[in-house]
């Protein structure tokens, strides 16, 4: 569980690094972080997305996951725990509004229609001037989903479980600790407690492992990181604020994947003997 704990430390570093300096930085600038950190989770994304190997499997996925996530309402979900944190730790929810309230600047004079507040009063990251406003909510979730999804989570997890081999989950921490501060500048203190989903997920993973690794094919983790990879690319879509995606809906799509994979020497036995 070392390899948790350290991954934890480096994004808990980075966020707080982020957000002292997201003190001291202008509008602006903040906007164009934001900017950058979307168009490099968008290539990220790109990158991993491209490493299927079966083109079908992706298209099914994403679709059936995307209608099963959607169902549930998984992102609303998410978002809810993440008000729910907001409360506990920040003594405030997403609906205080008053003064500098958690969306960022200037909303305290604004109607609920201008704050991006739905029928029943929820908040939600509305756009504005080509960028989300900060929520503590939405920023929990993005970081989650970004820090979670991936091979490195799930070969470094095994790694370190089976093998004590720290090595790749080591090199995740460091780039997750660099991509937390961007993320905290951008999106704020809700980065903070993506160490939570990390926490459970990649120390699920290690516990796990030796129980899961006989099923972990290479053809598998190339499903994963390609429905991984486009779950960081509407991630991307979001912070670069060309369309507001609920992108935890799709998260199923990740299981999916493992199910196609799973299934194919089924369907290969029934259909091909």
């Amino acid at each position: 569980m070392i390899s948790v704990f350290v991954n934890c430390a480096t994004i808990l570093i980075g966020s707080i690094v982020g957000l002292l300096f997201a003190k001291k930085i202008p509008q602006k600038v903040t906007d164009s972080i934001q900017l950058a950190c979307g168009l490099v989770s968008f290539v990220m994304g790109v990158q991993m997305a491209f490493k299927y190997q079966n083109v079908v499997y992706l298209a099914l996925a994403l679709i059936l996951g995307g209608i099963v996530g959607t169902l549930l309402d998984i992102d609303g979900k998410i978002l809810a725990f993440g008000k729910w944190l907001e409360k506990i730790f920040m003594g405030k929810g997403t609906g205080d509004f008053k003064g500098q309230g958690p969306l960022g600047e200037g909303v305290a004079d604004k109607t609920g229609a201008e704050r991006g507040l739905g029928s029943e009063g929820e908040a939600s990251p509305t756009f504005e001037s080509g960028h989300p406003k900060k929520n503590f909510a939405y920023a929990f979730l993005n970081a989650s989903v970004l820090f979670c999804v991936g091979a490195m989570a799930i070969v470094g997890s095994f790694k370190a479980g089976i093998e004590h081999d720290y090595s790749i989950i080591f090199l995740k921490s460091i780039l997750d600790g660099f991509i937390s501060i961007g993320f905290a500048v951008a999106m704020g203190v809700g980065t903070v407690f993506s160490i939570i989903t990390i926490f459970v997920y990649q120390g699920s993973l290690t516990l796990l492992s030796v129980l899961i690794a006989p099923y972990v094919s290479e053809q598998m983790l190339a499903e994963l990181t390609g429905s991984g990879g486009a779950l960081i690319i509407l991630i991307g879509v979001n912070l670069m604020g060309l369309k507001k995606v609920k992108t935890a809906n799709y998260l199923p799509a990740v299981l999916f994947s493992v199910i196609f994979v799973l299934c194919e020497p089924l369907v290969k036995g029934v259909f091909f003997r």
